[in-house]
This record gives C-alpha cells, sequence and structure tokens, in this order.
C-alpha cells in the first residue's frame, strides 16, 4: 500500500513540475532565465486573445458573383487566344455582365461550336440568333466558384497576415461568404486593412498610342477632376479599351496628381503567374518592387516584349496603372520591375500582397472593431481580481466548515489550477476574458467535488466507521455523483467547442480542460494524501 501511495505521490508531483515549466514562459520569471532555458524547455505559453491583449476584430464579405465574373473574363481571353490559334475569324467577343457574347459569320458556327465542346465544356450556350451566340456558365461551375471563392480568400489572407507578422491570429470562414478576423497585438489597424482587403489583381496591359482621342488628354489631372474626365470620355473610347490613371506623389511637395491612360482591356499578362516579389532599391536609393514569373510566365513575358518593341506596357493593379514604360527590347530571364513614387513600407507592403497572390474577389469590411491595449490590461485586472476574491471567499468557507478536511480540499483546488493553466501553456492555447470566466468556474467545480467527498466521510464517520474505512467508503460512494456530473459538464463543454467561435470556445476549452483535471485532483490528488497520513500514523479522529 505505501509503495502505491508513494507511486501517486510521484505522478502528482511530476504533473506539478511539468505544469510549471510549461507555464513559465508566461511569467516574467521567463525574462531572467539564460538563453539555454528556451532550447531545453518549453518557450512558449498561454497566448492571451483580443478581448485581454489588444488588437483588431474584423468580419469581411467576399463579393462572390466578382468572382464569377473574373472567371468568365479568363474564359473569355483564353478563347479569343483559341481561336486565333485555330484561325477562326469572329467579328467581336464582348462580356456583359456573366455572360459572352460572340459574334461571327454563319459559316464558321460549326468550326466555334467544336471548339466549345472540346476545350470549353465550363461554358453552355444560352442564346444563339443568327451570327451570335451567347456563353455563360454550366450552373454547377457556377455553384463551384461562388463556393471556392470564399475559401479561396481566407488562404490569401491567411498567407498574407502571415507575412505581415501577426502570431496568433483567427481567422475563420463564417456563414457563406464571410471570413472572421481577429489580429492580436496589431498596432497599426490602418495598415493592417490595407494589406488584408487589396484585392491585388495585377495585369500587364498594352497601352493604345494610336488612338485620335488622345490629344485630349491631359498629361495631369487634379483628383477631384478625374471621376469627371472619366464619365466624359467613357463613352467616346473603342469598345476594347479603357481609361485607367496612375497616381503620382509629389516627392517634395506631397501634391497629389493623377495621370490619365487609354490602355487595352484585354490583358497580355496575369499576375498569378508570379513566384517572387520583393523590394530593392534602385541607383537613388528609390524603393521599387521587383517580380519574378513562373517559368510559363516567363515565356509569356519574353514573348510579349519581343513583339510589342517600342510600345508601352502598363503595369496595373487593382484598376491603377503602378507604372507605364516603354519596351526597348525583348526581356528574358522572367524578372520585371514595378517602380511608382513608393515609401519603402509601401513597396514593402506591395511585395507582400503580390507574394501571398490576388483575393479572387473584392472584400469589403462589414464590422471593424479595435481594442486598446489599456482595456485587456484592465479585463486582466479585474479577472484576477474577481478569481482572487472569489477563490478566497471558498478558501475560507471550506477552512471554517470542514476545518482541516477543508483545507485539503483547498489544496485540491489549488492544484487544479495550476494544472489547468499548465495545460493551457502546454496546448498554447489561447486565454480570452470567457477562458479566465472558465477558469474561476473550474475552481468552484474543483471544490464543488470535494464537498460531495466530505459529506460522504461525514455519513460514515456518524454510523461509526474507523476513520481509515470511512474515508475509503466516502470516496467509493462519491465517485459516481462526481463523475456523473462532470462528464455531463464535459459534454457541454464540446457541444459549446464544436458549435462555438471566438470568446465561446475560450471559454469551451478552459470549461472541458478543468473538468478533466478536476476528476484527477478529486479522486486522485486527494485521496493519496488521505492515504499518506493513515499510512504514517493510524487517525482515531478526522477534523471534519
Amino acid at each position: 500500500m505505501k509503495r502505491e501511495v508513494k507511486g501517486r505521490f510521484l505522478f502528482l508531483l511530476a504533473t506539478i513540475t511539468l505544469s510549471i515549466l510549461f507555464l513559465l514562459p508566461s511569467t516574467p520569471i521567463y525574462s531572467v532565465l539564460p538563453d539555454w532555458w528556451g532550447n531545453i524547455f518549453p518557450d512558449k505559453g498561454v497566448t492571451l486573445g483580443l478581448d485581454l491583449r489588444g488588437g483588431m476584430h474584423l468580419i469581411l464579405e467576399v463579393e462572390s458573383e466578382k468572382a464569377v465574373e473574373n472567371a468568365i473574363d479568363r474564359n473569355m481571353a483564353s478563347l479569343k487566344d483559341a481561336l486565333e490559334d485555330e484561325e477562326i475569324s469572329v467579328s467581336s467577343i464582348q462580356r456583359d455582365g456573366k455572360e459572352i457574347t460572340l459574334s461571327f459569320d454563319s459559316e464558321n458556327n460549326e468550326k466555334i461550336t467544336e471548339l466549345l465542346d472540346d476545350k470549353y465544356t465550363s461554358l453552355v450556350t444560352a442564346r444563339e440568333e443568327g451570327g451570335e451566340k451567347v456563353l455563360t456558365f454550366r450552373k454547377s461551375e457556377e455553384k463551384r466558384i461562388l463556393e471556392t471563392s470564399t475559401l479561396q480568400a481566407l488562404e490569401t489572407i491567411r498567407n498574407r497576415i502571415d507575412e505581415f507578422g501577426v502570431t496568433e491570429p483567427l481567422i475563420q470562414q463564417q456563414g457563406a461568404n464571410q471570413i472572421l478576423i481577429q489580429l492580436p497585438g496589431v498596432s497599426e489597424p490602418e495598415r493592417a486593412i490595407e494589406l488584408i482587403g487589396k484585392t491585388a489583381q495585377l495585369e500587364f496591359k498594352l497601352l493604345n498610342e494610336t488612338s485620335a482621342i488622345l490629344s485630349q488628354f491631359p498629361s495631369r489631372l487634379d483628383p477631384d477632376a478625374a471621376e469627371q474626365f472619366f464619365t466624359e470620355f467613357k463613352e467616346k473610347i473603342d469598345p476594347e479599351d479603357e481609361i485607367l490613371f496612375e497616381r503620382i506623389v509629389h516627392k517634395e511637395t506631397g501634391d497629389i496628381t493623377k495621370t490619365p491612360y487609354l490602355v487595352k482591356k484585354q490583358a497580355v499578362l496575369a499576375g498569378d503567374l508570379l513566384t517572387d516579389a520583393r523590394v530593392s532599391f534602385g541607383e537613388f536609393n528609390e524603393p521599387y518592387v521587383s517580380i519574378t514569373f513562373d517559368p510559363v510566365g516567363s515565356r509569356l513575358f519574353e514573348k510579349v516584349t519581343d513583339e510589342n518593341r517600342r510600345r508601352r506596357l502598363a503595369i496595373v493593379l487593382d484598376k491603377s496603372v503602378k507604372s507605364a514604360p516603354r519596351i526597348q527590347e525583348k526581356i528574358s530571364g522572367g524578372r520585371a520591375q514595378i517602380t511608382g513614387t513608393y515609401t519603402t513600407q509601401e513597396a514593402k507592403d506591395l511585395a507582400i500582397i503580390l507574394r501571398a497572390g490576388s483575393l479572387p474577389a473584392p472584400v469589403k469590411i462589414i464590422q471593424n472593431v479595435t481594442v486598446g491595449p489599456s482595456l485587456g490590461k484592465d479585463s486582466i485586472r479585474k479577472g484576477l481580481i474577481a478569481g482572487g476574491f472569489g477563490s478566497l471567499l471558498v478558501v475560507v468557507f471550506m477552512v471554517v466548515y470542514y476545518r482541516l478536511s477543508g483545507l485539503l480540499a483547498d489544496f485540491a483546488m489549488v492544484l487544479n489550477l495550476i494544472l489547468l493553466v499548465g495545460a493551457l501553456a502546454a496546448l498554447n492555447a489561447t486565454l480570452t476574458l470567457p477562458g479566465i470566466a472558465g477558469i474561476i468556474l473550474t475552481a468552484g467545480l474543483a471544490v464543488d467535488a470535494n464537498v460531495l467527498i466530505l459529506e460522504r466521510i461525514r455519513e460514515e464517520l456518524r454510523a461509526g466507521r474507523p476513520v481509515r474505512l470511512a474515508v475509503d467508503s466516502g470516496y467509493n460512494k462519491a465517485f459516481s455523483s462526481i463523475f456523473d456530473s462532470n462528464v455531463t459538464t464535459l459534454i457541454t463543454g464540446f457541444a459549446l467547442f464544436m458549435f462555438g467561435t471566438g470568446p465561446i470556445k475560450g471559454f469551451a476549452v478552459t470549461l472541458s480542460l478543468g473538468v478533466m483535471i478536476n476528476l484527477f485532483t478529486a479522486l486522485v490528488g486527494t485521496k493519496a494524501v488521505y492515504d499518506f497520513i493513515n499510512g504514517r500514523k493510524r487517525l482515531e479522529s478526522l477534523s471534519i
């Protein structure tokens, strides 16, 4: 029996030691420990949630319909190239909403139909009349794009946030087309929003430099006049062209102007062929973004620059011209530069966005809440005060009502809290304000289990049983009640974790861990102490 009690004590001591080791990184003591400590022992502790640490809470809505339109654009561009390769002439090919309209001579109808059936199975003919076909996506394909656009946006945003350097972000889908984002500890909310929400559709488009209407284009416009200029000229230009602007910031005065460009709607190259983007510095230390294409992109870029020498190529990001250099010669190697009036930070952010990839559709912010660090510190302070005050009341009540046995129950409660916080640190769990509430509730549950045991022991002592038999019988009879109540609480905790979000999950994690640890401390921890005392000296009475 003594060997069994000794084994239980050693196991208790080992679990307490492990809990303290895992908890150390979350305490001020960790900062004074030697460097080698983190290489041997755990170096990650409990992570504070948004409500305790401060940061950003965003809910984004993905405009999935735009993803369908973008996919239609890509199919239209591919179809146009395929028609040229097959030497099938068409009068025009245009997109209107989610539809592609093909105009052609009647004798080409059969060839076009064969091409569509062979290579474009996701497209279906919605209407056909004479020398015109109206194509759209099949219902199944449109549904697939709508469903996957949110998942693609979520992964792209996660990649951007990882590059941004936020530790322990919460990023998850919410509903059909919403994304919940929590960024603890973010000190630059405006920059984070700009980084997360930018669609980042990078395109390379040739300029139309032969149109007669260019003589009416000014070299510079005030930002306020740009919209009026666009409205005035958008109906006068060729349907295959579009007007885009380059935003220019004067380095010395900071004045902002816009330069209008007439560019081809059809992009000759897209940003999805990029493999890398990084910040470099020019001759006069001005930052620019150096980009690298994959093998397919390299070949396309080489072909475009070879076939369009002396023409200007606009580098367009989210419908805004970043630069429009003139192609002097064929560019091999798959490398290009995006120059402009960037600060170093702006160039870094642009490189992050391009590396992470473009969003499949634009996103809009429908909720934006910033939690200040001071509010988080206040929440921690009040949570600790509430927990300490509640625990003190419990300790005093147990000692007054159950005497030395109550003190042993208090030991079980403290042991429960140490093991619980250690377990949270071991799992690198995120502690939230509801999580603190879960810890406080766990303290109450720990005492509740011991109350059941102590009342059973009292009954056995009143019946005249010896102390040792009364203690054994008290634990045996209380076991079923303690086990039942804790298991039902554990089931509730799992349900909260499965179906809850954010803070509710934090509460569920601490509650579930606390319940499992409570079973151990109540049925194993305190019993080991009673057996140890009885083993050293046969008790004639028990302070209870």
